[in-house]
């Protein structure tokens, strides 16, 4: 079996590029898949997580960076001509390779790949929820010339996405989202370690793992954990990520003087070892695809405090058994909840250990099986 997955490229340590990665080295080291990435704009940059040998990848090399930072009008004119060069090379190399499934992440693509006729099964996997797909809700509040793409590319995303032959999401209530457009398939992500052993939770250590960007919400658990420091000003809170507003959340510690105990950590490649070394995992974020942080940190035997933002950490916490979950956006409870499993080192450990339990449902067997079983049925 043939399957080409098309992604923009494979150059962060964002969770999608991991889970892509892990997937397509997965069908093909153990169903003997034989398996493409092809990325559109890769631009010579180094993988993030290493392709297993038996996967190829191919960079179309179409520089979208290229639009960005012109007046509006000049972009769109580049936009639509690169869309078209973009197209144009996808084209000749899925008639190429012709391949039994082409899978989109929802991307530039979405527009176009039902149309190329290789006779591939078209599949749309959803990384993002379909709200925060392409940043959609963010136009809505950036003036009425945005506003108006947001509504014409939500238009067309939706009547692209009834073209597909299957549309995978990660959670039960993005499939909720989507029914009116299409029933959606729901295969949660597979946690991408299990170490031997788990936390101690001993360490007077908090973990939080993301981006820094307005998404993951580290304004509020930096607001957050200065509540938290006054009570516990033992206890150190270690966040590893990058991003545009990483300035603006130094700025933000600084004049809070948290810098003793708040540290914003570069992304690291082992991070199984930073969640194994701390007691806690913290989200403060205001939306999610999924929340595979949490599945990490739980693999890990860390208990979670998360908000029950959408989309995510409800299907992925048993709020009170394996962690907590906290009002979407009220910082004064995510500092409570904090403060509780500090102040409980008895409940800290038994969420822990529930968490670890918990969370073998995610194990890679159990998620790359339920992908087989789709190709198989889309193949009937």
């Amino acid at each position: 079996m043939k399957i080409v997955y098309v992604f923009p490229a494979l150059n962060t340590v964002g969770g999608a590029d991991r889970v892509i990665t892990e997937k397509v080295n997965y069908f093909a080291e153990n169903f003997g898949y034989e398996m493409y990435v092809v990325t559109a704009h890769q631009n010579n940059a180094p993988l993030f997580f290493p392709l297993s040998s038996e996967v190829k990848h191919i960079d179309l090399d179409v520089n979208f960076h290229q639009q960005y930072g012109l007046p509006i009008w000049k972009r769109v004119f580049i936009y639509f001509k690169l869309l078209h060069q973009y197209k144009r090379k996808l084209k000749k190399l899925l008639f190429t390779i012709r391949p039994d499934f082409t899978i989109t992440t929802i991307s530039r693509d979405i527009d176009f790949l039902c149309s190329i006729h290789d006779g591939s099964k078209k599949i749309a996997e959803a990384h993002v929820a379909k709200p925060f797909i392409r940043n959609l809700h963010r136009m809505a509040n950036e003036g009425l010339v945005y506003k108006m793409i947001g509504k014409i590319w939500t238009y067309k995303l939706e009547r692209a996405i009834r073209n597909f032959d299957a549309l995978v999401v990660l959670t039960e209530y993005d499939a909720e989202s989507w029914k009116r457009i299409k029933k959606a398939v729901v295969i949660p992500n597979s946690m991408p370690f299990y170490p031997p052993v788990g936390s101690t939770c001993t360490s007077k250590k908090i973990i939080s793992v993301g981006r820094y960007d307005e998404q993951k919400g580290y304004d509020m658990l930096i607001d957050a954990w200065e509540i938290v420091h006054q009570t516990y000003p033992d206890w150190n809170l270690y966040i590893y990520g990058n991003g545009a507003l990483q300035k603006n959340f130094e700025n933000r510690i600084k004049q809070k003087q948290l810098g003793q105990s708040l540290f914003l950590c570069a992304p690291v490649k082992d991070i199984e070892q930073k969640y194994l070394e701390s007691s806690m995992y913290v989200m403060s974020s205001r939306f999610e695809g999924f929340g595979m942080v949490l599945i990490e940190a739980m693999a890990c035997g860390l208990p979670c405090v998360s908000f029950d933002c959408p989309h995510g950490p409800s299907d992925i916490i048993e709020d009170e058994v394996d962690g907590l979950l906290v009002e979407n956006g009220n910082v004064q409870l995510l500092s409570q909840k904090i403060g509780r499993l500090i102040q409980d080192d008895t409940l800290r450990r038994e969420m822990g250990t529930r968490a670890r339990k918990s969370v073998l449902r995610y194990s890679k067997e159990n998620i790359m099986q339920q992908w087989k079983d789709l190709f198989e049925r889309l193949r009937c």
